[in-house]
Order: structure tokens, then C-alpha cells, then sequence
């Protein structure tokens, strides 16, 4: 190579090295503005176990790699990557749960099931009409006589979890019934439904510690609720309406039946929620560390 090829090759060369250190440094300055830090569980007095979330940063290697190789130049097609919070909803030992992590704009409907068939095809209906997954928290002894209607619950993409067998007061049982409460239901999702649950809802909210120890001795999290519709009293869609519409945010776990008055509030909650910029998921993906994909 003669001495002018030389020198362009290397002139070359020496400007693709500075294309390419500009271009890092546009992605760490970036990077410093999109990365979000993680946010640990904590125990709240009042709300009990808070569940954390994941931090987010930009991978820097790899955001680098495909805007070397993006097909449009000067665009950079940023690659983020989860940063796990230092302490988890495990590190908190057992602990009820009453609703999310306030930094994480989703809301749960929860609807516990040991009556109501007749409302169910309705609610059912609105979820998905909306493209809108619930958790249906199943009393054992419902399910035994009701596995149809459980198996098409499940069809629809709704979370299934345990509500107990016998809808009776947890903290009034002994270890061993209270035990067998769940095992029974649990047993009963494997079974019926092939779902190894991870959810326990007290029936009427009673509990005591040692039912939540219980629950996580068999795998489960206890769940009770941000919002309740006290829909078994029927106060009519209106009144809960005005309720979630006062009190729903990021993070809210709405407890429902299927009754006649949330079975009618149904769609109008669920466009109030989305209303508040709020998405809706399942329970276990509001309690999740993962955050909610920006749109």
C-alpha cells in the first residue's frame, strides 16, 4: 500500500473511532436520563408487605451493537435491561398482602367465587369485551360442584387461585383444618384445572397469622384487598362506582363477587380505571416486581 492509501486507511480508520466514541457517549448520557432505579419490598404498618419493583437501565453494549447496525443512521434503538430490587417479597417472611407497589400504574380485580353462577356468563362477557384478565379466587367446595364453569373461567385467560374450601373464619381454626382448608382447594386446582396456585384469599378477610404462615408453608401468598365493592350488601353499580372513582390508584386490588350490582358496574369500573391512565392484570402481575411496558 502506497503512502496516500495509507494515510486515508488511517484517516479512516481514525474517524470511524470517533463516529463510534461520539455514539457511546450519546447512549451513556442517554442512558443516565432512561435508567430507573429499583424499588425494595418494605413492611408498611398499616398495608403490611408492599411488594418492590424492578429498576430498569439501558445495556449499554448492546444498545451500542444494534445502532452500529440500524438500518436507519442516527436512530438508536435503546435496549433496557431489569434491575431486580435488593429485597423481594420472599425477604419479607409471611405477610399479608393488600395491594401493590404504588409506583407501578396497574390495578387488580379480584372476584371470590362461592355463589353467583348466574352473574358469572355477564362478567365474563364485559372482561372481554374490555381485554381484561381478573383473578377469580375459587372456593374449594364451589369448584368441586362448578368445574365447567371453573374450566371456562380459565378459557378466557383469567387467573385461578384458592379461596379456601368451606368459606369458614381462618383465624378461628385450628393448624390442622386451617391447613386442610387449603390443601383441599389446592389440590383441587391441580387437579381439575392443572394450575399450581400461588394465591390464597382469606374467605370474608379473616385471618390471623398463622393462617398466612400456613398459606406459605403450602407456596401461597396471602391476598386481601385495597378496595372492597361490599357488592353481598348490594348497594347498586352507582355506589360503587363513586367509590372507585374516589379511591382506585396505582396498585389497588378491587375486591368483587359475582353479584348483580358489580356484575352491572363491571364496565363502567373497568373504563374508569383505564380513564386514570391505570392498566389492569391479574393479581400476581399487579404484586410483580416487573414494570408496566411504557406505550
Amino acid at each position: 500500500m502506497d503512502m496516500p492509501m495509507l494515510a486515508a486507511a488511517k484517516l479512516e480508520m481514525e474517524t470511524f473511532r470517533q463516529d463510534q466514541d461520539e455514539l457511546l457517549e450519546k447512549i451513556r448520557q442517554e442512558a443516565a436520563k432512561r435508567n430507573k432505579p429499583a424499588v425494595d419490598a418494605k413492611l408498611d404498618s398499616v398495608w403490611k408487605a408492599i411488594p418492590g419493583l424492578n429498576g430498569t437501565e439501558v445495556d449499554v453494549d448492546k444498545t451500542l451493537l444494534l445502532a452500529r447496525s440500524h438500518p436507519v443512521p442516527g436512530e438508536i434503538p435503546y435496549v433496557m435491561k431489569p434491575i431486580p430490587p435488593k429485597i423481594s417479597l420472599d425477604d419479607l417472611g409471611a405477610q399479608p398482602i393488600y395491594k401493590g407497589n404504588p409506583g407501578k400504574p396497574m390495578v387488580g380485580l379480584m372476584i371470590n367465587v362461592a355463589w353467583g353462577n348466574e352473574y358469572i356468563p355477564k362478567m365474563l362477557e364485559v372482561l372481554d369485551k374490555e381485554n381484561a384478565h381478573a383473578t377469580f379466587f375459587l372456593d374449594g367446595s364451589w369448584l368441586k360442584k362448578n368445574v365447567p364453569v371453573a374450566k371456562e373461567i380459565m378459557s378466557r385467560g383469567h387467573e385461578m387461585a384458592n379461596h379456601a374450601y368451606s368459606h369458614k373464619n381462618m383465624s378461628e381454626l385450628g393448624y390442622g383444618s386451617a391447613s386442610e382448608e387449603m390443601s383441599k382447594t389446592q389440590a383441587l386446582l391441580e387437579k381439575e384445572l392443572g394450575v399450581k396456585n400461588t394465591l390464597f384469599a382469606p374467605p370474608s378477610g379473616d385471618f390471623n397469622q398463622a393462617t398466612v404462615r400456613i398459606a406459605r408453608e403450602q407456596g401461597m401468598r396471602t391476598i386481601l384487598w385495597t378496595l372492597d365493592t361490599v357488592d353481598w350488601r348490594n348497594p347498586g353499580a352507582s355506589n360503587i362506582l363513586r367509590k372507585i372513582e374516589a379511591r382506585v390508584e396505582p396498585g389497588s386490588l378491587i375486591l368483587m363477587h359475582p353479584t348483580v350490582s358489580s356484575s352491572e358496574a363491571l364496565a363502567d369500573m373497568i373504563r374508569i380505571i383505564k380513564r386514570k391512565g391505570l392498566r389492569l392484570g391479574t393479581v400476581s402481575e399487579v404484586i410483580s416486581p416487573e414494570r408496566v411496558p411504557e406505550s
